[in-house]
């Protein structure tokens, strides 16, 4: 810092030999090196307060951000008067589902089945096509998104909180005994027509438990749901979607990437990176996403941030400097012409148009 001060000569204005002090010049640079480093702790400080993440919702918190408030429908949760809901645990029909939701972030988990229509979901940087028989699944703290649901589309979904089943499996243990819920598992899965009609009829035996209070009401809609992630289960293992952390394969490698790709693209940046943890050079990882998704394996991280940077644009009050900074590029600049090339619109311009 001192060097930093000699380059900008702040004595060097001064001509009495008093100013030229050897003592007086030492005693001034001191206290110049204070002001700055009090000067930069407070604009750390700064920092650190506004620089707010995506926000991240708690299941309490969550549901003006998924339903139509005026909705009629008596399925699950909906129109569920208070004292009757469970704690840590939701369903519902998507019938009052709202138009678009996310991108945003949750600390619980969701599962959702399609039963007719289609809608678009991202997770991560995983984009999948919803269609009947179609289920995905998000874990705490990941990226989600819904939108250009097709007319006459209808499913169910299911939100909840990790211990929600501790008294059927502990919760350190949940993402292991269910792998589709974990970041190393695949996010989205299809059933066959005979799955389906054992998770839907799962899904009615927890709608009918919900509305009828009878004794022992809590712990059989645990048991139902267990049975009903079990029943995926199932269909996950025949479909033998186990994720080999060592496979190389197209199929297995670019998958594995897009999921790194999702937990580490705030402090990852390079392939080169990503190579090195799944143990293949850039080359080859590059080629390879290429050859899959059409796009190349920085396209990838790249939709991240951009993911990122609408939300933080959308849910939060920061400035765009601010979210630059968050977002580690070397100035507003630089954010602003990559989200133009992402977007085809400036931060300041993506902003006004979603308030």
């Amino acid at each position: 810092m001192c060097k930093r001060l000699n380059k900008g000569n702040a004595a060097g204005t001064y001509n009495g030999d008093f100013f030229h002090d050897k003592g007086f010049l030492k005693v001034k640079y001191i206290l110049l090196e204070c002001i700055f480093t009090v000067s930069s702790f407070f604009i750390m400080a700064k920092r650190l307060l506004t620089q707010e993440k995506i926000p991240t919702y708690h299941l309490q918190d969550f549901r003006h951000l998924h339903r139509d408030t005026d909705n009629l429908s008596a399925f699950g949760y909906n129109n569920l008067p208070e004292a009757n809901k469970i704690k840590g645990f939701e369903i519902y029909s998507s019938e009052g589902l709202v138009s678009a939701v996310g991108p945003l972030k949750s600390d619980f988990y969701r599962m959702s089945i399609t039963l007719a229509g289609g809608v678009d979901v991202r997770l991560g940087v995983e984009e999948f096509r919803h269609q009947p028989g179609t289920i995905s699944f998000t874990y705490p703290g990941q990226v989600f998104a819904k939108c250009n649901i097709q007319p006459g589309t209808f499913g169910y979904y299911a939100l909840f909180e990790a211990d929600f089943l501790e008294t059927l499996i502990s919760p350190d243990k949940f993402q292991e005994e269910f792998p589709f819920f974990s970041i190393e598992g695949q996010l989205f899965i299809q059933l066959n027509a005979e799955e389906i009609t054992e998770v839907t009829a799962h899904v009615q035996q927890i709608d009918t438990e919900l509305h009828q209070l009878k004794p022992g009401r809590n712990m059989a809609i645990k048991l139902y749901f267990y049975l009903l992630l079990l029943a995926i289960k199932r269909s996950y293992i025949r479909q033998e979607l186990h994720v080999t952390s060592t496979d190389t394969r197209a199929a297995y490698l670019v998958p594995r990437y897009r999921k790194l790709v999702s937990q580490h693209y705030l402090s990852k940046r390079k392939v080169a990176d990503y190579a090195a943890l799944l143990g293949v050079t850039p080359n080859h990882l590059n080629r390879t996403v290429r050859e899959v998704t059409g796009h190349t394996a920085s396209y990838a991280i790249s939709t991240m941030l951009v993911q990122e940077a609408k939300a933080l644009l959308r849910f939060t009050d920061n400035t765009i400097a601010e979210i630059s900074h968050r977002l580690d590029f070397s100035d507003p600049a630089g954010f602003n012409r990559f989200f133009r090339e992402q977007t085809g619109q400036t931060p300041l311009g993506f902003r006004k148009n979603v308030s």
